[in-house]
């Protein structure tokens, strides 16, 4: 049965349909998973709320991705596209996390702000594609899993070196005992090398849920070794509704939302690339009409987050990638996982056990996804001409040294101003800043004729 000739249209039987889609969520997973841990662990929220964040996560993810794939109105671009939580977000929140001044309410309201905001310059992101060449957005790409990639160490050695807890109302810091113990270490590279092995050995469908495979190997060893805690399963409830504001009001913070503003333009960069090919996987033109409907939804599932307490929404590349290797071009294969997504989110015995994965389990498989985002970024800039351009070698240099300042020197800015402070802890939004200077000083706005090279060079790069 098809609703129009396009294979992108056609509704497939159900069974096949649920079978495609939930191949669709077993890849994408360990990544819509990832962001709630990173972030819950920055605030050091307990257990039981880094479930409820997963749990959440899940649900806005499946929500999201259909109304993407599905549409309504003028939101969504109708094509298989699974939507998940962005790792260019992840910078700016944990610096935010890390300012004892705001709290995760702060955080909550620049997403919002930030979708908004995201939905309203949808419709003229071909006119700040020119602000974002490849020489500015690999630089930002690369930066943002340098950064990262500190965060997916701790975790390999068993969380942070220090521990800090209340006591008597007092906050007492500690070393951790267990900090790069020989166990935490040898568990994580055997995550490491599981998924390097069944992405080498492997072929398709297991090949692409590598990490997803390689954490699964991980919790069953430390499962093994007694090494994983239960504790609060019994207490979590089988079924519950994710309700909007579950903290609280969102409150608003202006560096806070200035960066995630940032983060959202680059993440539409990264879509409209991602768009571009994905729209030749299925053969389909993807016209500046269409582009913009799958844009707005970037912002609408970040307003979404926001209000639903997770966090920034974009498109999945490894689900792009999927699509041209099953060669299943029908978007409801997309809205059954995001069905079977929302189903997910509404068990929250599930999301806890999720959140009883030992950080060291997830040490190994961060060190590749986050390694992956820098890659993903120097093979941005591997487009970039630095033979006849001399000057975007100054570009990446400096805008990298920039956005590197919070991560080898986390009190270099201590003594400016405190109203100075997420700005300048973020990494992501020094080095877009200084990029973009930069690249307006070197080379100007730039031409038509590089505005539609860069989008070539985005689509090529999405392809990974």
């Amino acid at each position: 049965m098809t609703t129009s000739s396009h294979p992108v249209d056609e509704v497939l039987p159900v069974p096949k349909l649920a079978a495609l889609g939930i191949q669709h969520v077993l890849v994408m997973y360990a990544g819509a998973i990832a962001v709630p841990l990173i972030v819950g662990g920055a605030l050091n929220l307990p257990k039981s709320d880094i479930a409820f964040l997963i749990s959440a996560d899940l649900f806005c993810c499946g929500l999201i991705t259909i109304i993407q794939s599905l549409g309504i109105w003028k939101f969504g671009i109708r094509m298989p596209v699974m939507m998940g939580v962005t790792f260019a977000a992840v910078g700016p929140m944990v610096a935010m996390a890390g300012n004892p001044s705001l709290t995760i309410l702060h955080i909550y309201g620049a997403v919002i702000v930030s979708g908004i905001f995201c939905m309203l310059v949808a419709n003229y992101m071909c006119k700040l594609i020119r602000y974002f060449p490849p020489v500015v957005t690999g630089t930002v790409i690369t930066v943002i899993g340098l950064s990262l990639m500190g965060v997916g160490v701790n975790w390999a050695a068993g969380g942070q070196p220090v521990i800090h807890s209340m006591v008597d109302g007092a906050l007492v810091s500690m070393p951790n005992p267990d900090y790069g113990s020989p166990l935490n270490l040898t568990i994580a590279a055997i995550v490491l090398v599981s998924i390097l092995l069944i992405t080498k050995y492997m072929k398709g469908f297991i090949a692409n849920i590598s990490v997803l495979m390689g954490l699964i190997i991980g919790f069953v060893i430390a499962l093994a070794l007694g090494k994983v805690s239960f504790d609060g399963l019994g207490d979590s409830d089988w079924f519950a509704l994710i309700l909007p504001f579950h903290y609280g009001w969102p409150q608003f913070d202006l560096s806070s939302i200035i960066s995630m503003c940032l983060v959202m333009i680059v993440s539409m960069i990264e879509s409209t690339g991602m768009f571009i090919a994905l729209g030749d996987i299925i053969e389909k033109d993807v016209d500046d009409k269409t582009l913009r409907r799958g844009l707005r939804v970037d912002g609408l599932g970040t307003l979404i987050g926001g209000i639903f307490n997770t966090f920034p929404y974009t498109s999945f590349s490894q689900n792009v990638g999927l699509v041209g290797i099953t060669g299943i071009r029908s978007r409801y294969v997309c809205v059954a996982a995001g069905v079977i997504l929302v189903a997910f989110g509404l068990f929250p015995k599930m999301a806890h056990v999720a959140a009883s994965i030992p950080q060291f389990v997830l040490g190994g498989a961060g060190i590749v996804m986050f390694g992956i985002v820098a890659a993903t970024g120097i093979k941005i800039l591997g487009k970039v001409d630095f033979n006849g351009n001399r000057h975007n070698v100054f570009i990446v240099a400096i805008s990298v040294g920039a956005g590197m300042i919070p991560t080898v020197a986390p009190t270099f800015f201590n003594q400016l101003p405190d109203f100075l402070s997420t700005i300048l802890h973020s990494g992501i939004l020094l080095a877009t800043t200084t990029a973009v200077v930069l690249n307006l000083y070197f080379n100007g706005r730039g031409s038509d004729k590089e505005i539609a090279a860069f989008a070539l060079a985005a689509a090529q790069s999405s392809e990974h």
